[in-house]
Formats: structure tokens, sequence, C-alpha cells
């Protein structure tokens, strides 16, 4: 084969960089001249020219080539196929794996026909470095897919996730696939907005996250997702399916527990069932669920209410027992031992009696350390214009908010003047988790 010296470097120079290997072959005769050196098979490759190229390169191709990948190269490398897959265009690529030293390199084998359409360079590109990266485009949207689907605050799924999720479901109702089974279970944190606004929002975000663990310990096999600041979806099917009622009785026990001990979140929850005669779409089985969530956010109030209501009705009428007053003082001392200063008084709320410390009874003019109706005999002090958020925030307390409320309010003293304290309250429950007790501590600012 006669070659143009002068051409055969201009090519070379011009392709050196681009390629790891290239031969420039008469696709009639076979003859070939090698135009760049391959570092990548410099241990496998033939000759730098001669004649017969394709079946020489057929007997190294199984040595250097993926046996995933032979195949597909075989039937490449005769005078036919070349040929054929150069008839329409000037060049032909495909990826293929090579096996250098037991180690894997993605590299490009590029076929180009020459302006004389006599001759074909046969090339390979090492493409490691971009399959690499690939992988890692590939990864990071990945990454970036499921961040677009993951509440960054518990790690659950998030409202764009639940909207997908439905909408699967939606299509499997549409299809009529029978013997379709799923249940919906609502959840809805108690006070967080009281929360945020008392206590800041790292603490509300605090109560989101421990009560997005509670619901995914106890649903362990379906997926959970935040879809509102204090309000949780979870999805059941198979093993949570067929255990929904056992389990939705643990989620609201250990809720129950949480209001009892004050340790954690209340949460309301509700769970309705798809039922295939009725339901058209993942939303109709949501608003069931969603109304018994609020039924049972109500039971809960209504629970709380009927303890302050029972109070009332006991005060006043039932003198204290002996047994509860040792109770009442053992509870004070405790109280006054871990205040650190400040006015400290503790209410037995079953009789509505209290017991107050000594330097308050002396520095305000009280009546006693001991007394019955105390908070109507307090309330007289307070400055009239802070009474109404005084009973408000006295009102959250003991309607069960989890939260310890602090509150800054005008009191009156003998001379009449007034001084502005911070009080700080707290309700005792007792084993059925209504109040029992309730307290405080005044400080003087």
């Amino acid at each position: 084969m006669n070659v143009d010296l002068t051409a055969f470097y201009q090519i070379s120079n011009a392709l050196a960089e681009h390629y790891d290997s290239m031969y420039y072959v008469d696709i009639e005769t076979g003859q070939f001249v090698e135009f760049v050196s391959s570092k990548l098979i410099s241990d496998y490759k033939h000759k730098n020219s001669g004649k017969n190229f394709f079946s020489l390169t057929r007997k190294i191709i199984k040595d250097i080539v993926h046996p995933e990948d032979v195949e597909k190269i075989l039937q490449i490398h005769d005078k036919e196929s070349v040929l054929s897959c150069l008839s329409q265009k000037k060049s032909y690529s495909f990826p293929i794996r090579l096996l250098i030293n037991k180690k894997i390199v993605h590299v490009r084998h590029v076929l180009i026909k020459c302006e004389d359409k006599e001759h074909v360079l046969f090339c390979i590109e090492n493409i490691e470095s971009e399959y690499q990266e690939k992988i890692e485009q590939k990864k990071t949207l990945l990454s970036a897919e499921r961040m677009a689907r993951q509440d960054e605050l518990t790690g659950v799924k998030n409202k764009n996730a639940f909207a997908e999720h439905s909408k699967m479901i939606d299509k499997k109702i549409m299809s009529g696939k029978v013997n379709l089974k799923f249940a919906i279970v609502i959840c809805d944190i108690n006070n967080l907005k009281y929360m945020n606004d008392t206590r800041g929002h790292s603490f509300g975000d605090e109560a989101i996250k421990t009560t997005s663990r509670m619901i995914c310990d106890v649903f362990k096999h379906s997926p959970v997702f935040r879809i509102g600041g204090d309000e949780f979806v979870v999805f059941l099917s198979n093993q949570d399916y067929e255990n929904r009622d056992s389990l939705l009785q643990t989620l609201k026990e250990h809720s129950n527990d949480n209001k009892r001990t004050r340790t954690g979140p209340v949460v309301a929850c509700g769970m309705s069932d798809y039922e295939e005669d009725k339901d058209k779409e993942v939303i109709d089985v949501f608003k069931r669920a969603d109304a018994l969530m609020y039924e049972n956010k109500n039971m809960i109030k209504g629970l709380l209410s009927s303890a302050k209501g029972a109070k009332k009705i006991i005060q006043n009428t039932t003198p204290i027992t002996p047994e509860r007053k040792i109770i009442l003082d053992g509870l004070f001392g405790s109280l006054l031992t871990v205040a650190g200063g400040g006015y400290v008084y503790l209410d037995d709320m079953k009789y509505d009696f209290s017991r107050w410390a000594i330097s308050l009874v002396n520095d305000f003019g009280l009546e006693n350390v001991y007394m019955y109706a105390a908070e109507k005999v307090w309330e007289k002090y307070i400055h009239p214009d802070d009474l109404s958020r005084y009973k408000e925030i006295i009102g959250k307390i003991l309607s069960g908010t989890d939260e310890v409320p602090s509150l800054e309010y005008r009191v009156r003293k003998p001379d009449g003047k007034y001084i502005l304290v911070t009080f700080r309250g707290f309700v005792l429950n007792d084993i059925y988790g209504n109040p029992d007790y309730f307290g405080g501590v005044i400080i003087p600012k």
C-alpha cells in the first residue's frame, strides 16, 4: 500500500491526542498502517503495518475485549460489515469495554471513511474519564431527584412524593385493578403553632422530628410522607395493612403516654381503608381519614376539658383529705428546692386547694400559705390590662398544652404599686393522663 508520508504525519499529529489507537486500512485488500500507537493494548497489538487486518485483529479481540462485548465487535470486523456501516455516513462508532490487566476500561470504537472511499480509519478512543463523569452526573441527578421528594427536616418523603404516589395509586384504581388493598393514616401534631410561638421554631422542629420517628417506628413497612408543617400521611399496604388496627392503637398509646408524662408530642390520628365500590381516587380515602383525625383531635381536647370540668364541680365542696395535703406539702417542698428563687405555689386541682410560698404571702399581703380557690384571689392582684392574657395562658396550660409557656404581667403590691413579674406554669398529670396538680414560679423582674 502506497502512503503519502506527508499526509501520514499530518493525520498522526492531528489525531494522536484524540485517539489512543488508529489504523489506516485499505478496505479492499486489508493492508494497514498504524498511525497512532496504542498505550492501552501495547501488549496485545499486532505489527505496525501489514496485510490481512481483519483476520489479525479478530485473533486478539477475545484477549482484550470484555467477554460480554466480544460478539458485538466481531460482527463489525469484516469487510462487508464495515462497508454496510459506512454506506450512509462517513463515520460510525459504538462503546465497548476492554479488559486490560483484569481491569475494565471503557473505550469508543470509531470507524471513519476516508475521502478516497477506499480506506477506513479504525480508531479506539479512551472514554474512561468520560464514563466516570457520566456516572457521577447520574448519581448527582438521582440525589437531586431524591432530595426533591424528601422532607429536609425529617428525612421522610415530602408533599411532592405524596402527590406522585397518589397518582400511581389513582392509575391502579382507574385501571380497574381488583383486590387493591391499602389504607391511609393521617397524623397531626397537637399545639405545634403554640410550641413555635412560645418556645421557638427550633423546639417545634424537634417535636416534628420526634413525631416522624414515632410514626416510622410504628409503621415500619409503609411509606411515610410529611405533607405540611404538622401533618403526616402513611400509605398502609401488605403487612402494615393487615395489622393496621393494632398498629394504629399502638400509635395512639404512644401519644397518650406522651400526654400523660409530658415527655413527647401528642398526635391526633385517623385511618380509613380504600373501598373498591366507593372510592374513585386516593383523595376519597384521604378525606375520610382526615375527618377521623379531626374527630380524634376533638376527643383528646374533650377529655382534657372534661378533666377541667370535674375539677370545677369538686372544688369548694369537698375539703382536702389529710393524705392529699401531705402529698401537696411534699411536692411543694420539692418544687421550692428546685425553683432556684422566685415565688412558688402549687394547687391540688382535685380539691382546688393550694399552698403558697411564705415570701409571696408576706410581700403581697395574701391571707395564708394555704387557700381554697386561690386562683380567684390572685387574679385580683393582676393589672386589669394583663388579666385576659394571664387567663389565656392559664387556660392553655390546663387544656393540656404540651409546652410550658412563660408570661410577663404586672401584679399589685400592698402599697398599690405594680411590679413586673415573669410567670412559668406547669401541670402534673395523674396515671390516667388527667391534670392533677397545677403549679408555678413567679419571678420579679
